[in-house]
């Protein structure tokens, strides 16, 4: 399997991990508090220093607001920058 489809595989399980604490009355809200930030760091470290500073922060966001599990947050930054690849740097070529 490609790395950028085993990537994607990871971002939906964790994208479901994220969604399955709106499926717990009560105890659910509690979860995100704790889930939020552990999200949000592996957000940083899937999307590298530049974008994960962005993804990081909008993880934490979507995880920690009540009402916003539904959002799969990590499969979409997939989508965006692995799948769509933007975002990247593009390279020039040097002429001499």
């Amino acid at each position: 399997m490609d790395n950028k489809y085993k990537k994607l595989a990871k971002c939906v399980l964790l994208d479901f991990v994220g969604m399955s604490s709106a499926a717990i009355p009560v105890v659910g809200p509690l979860l995100d508090v704790i889930w939020a930030p552990i999200a949000a760091s592996l957000s940083y470290k899937m999307f590298g220093n530049k974008r994960g500073k962005f993804t990081s922060l909008v993880t934490f966001i979507e995880e920690i607001l009540p009402v916003t599990d539904v959002v799969p947050s990590f499969t979409i930054f997939w989508f965006l920058f692995d799948f769509l690849g933007i975002g990247k740097e593009k390279h020039q070529a040097v002429i001499s």
